[in-house]
């Protein structure tokens, strides 16, 4: 009789909702690199750029923010919620995100290489350039977002899913998947299809991924 290896069914991503009371509000004389806000409340700002890098976000609100740059390189987020940014450039670089929602949001370039990002919602973004490698990613989830383009390389992903959400272009060169479903996503171009082991696809996404693990498998499909 043979035996059948299964593979472990795909895990959901583990999000809670963040829920935010007695906010005390603030304004830019706030924002500075370095600083320590717990339990504010920034709404309505337009600034050319906005520097909090290594600063320390705990319960905050960040709500219409219009800025050229947002540099938050180093710093550490739990518990926010962070909407309606239009930024053009957001520099996150070896940053920690907990327990944080991101909507209603247009960014161009996101740079969040060697950062920890766990328990993170995205919905209803438009983002350009999502730079994420050597990233550890872990219960992500990306609902009708549109994504020009997601670089995975070198990261490690654990519990990341998406609903609705189109991804023209996916890097994942080097990435380590685990608990990853891309059932929800309209994928155009995928690099790396050798680290696709720890993920889950719909049969047209197989279909249109198999000329590309072939080709990384050395096959050639003739009639």
């Amino acid at each position: 009789m043979t035996n059948r290896r299964t593979a472990p069914p795909t895990r959901s991503p583990r999000l809670s909702p963040v829920r935010l009371e007695g906010l005390t509000a603030g304004d830019a004389l706030d924002i500075e690199s370095g600083a320590h806000l717990d339990g504010f409340e920034l709404d309505a700002l337009t600034l050319d750029s906005i520097e909090l890098a290594s600063a320390n976000l705990s319960e905050c609100r960040l709500a219409s923010i219009t800025a050229i740059d947002v540099d938050l390189a180093g710093a550490r987020i739990s518990d926010s919620v962070i909407e309606r940014w239009n930024v053009p450039v957001l520099a996150a670089r070896r940053s920690t995100w907990r327990d944080v929602e991101v909507r209603d949001s247009r960014i161009g370039s996101a740079e969040f290489y060697g950062s920890e990002v766990r328990s993170v919602l995205f919905e209803n973004c438009k983002l350009g350039f999502v730079n994420l490698r050597g990233a550890t990613f872990t219960d992500i989830r990306f609902v009708d977002c549109t994504i020009d383009e997601l670089d995975l390389g070198q990261a490690t992903v654990s519990r990341l899913a998406f609903e609705r959400t189109s991804v023209d272009q996916i890097e994942l060169a080097g990435a380590t998947l685990e608990h990853t479903d891309l059932r929800g996503a309209r994928l155009a171009v995928v690099n790396g299809v050798d680290r696709l082991r720890g993920t889950i696809v719909t049969p047209e996404q197989l279909s249109l991924l198999a000329p590309l693990i072939a080709a990384n498998l050395g096959i050639d499909v003739d009639d």
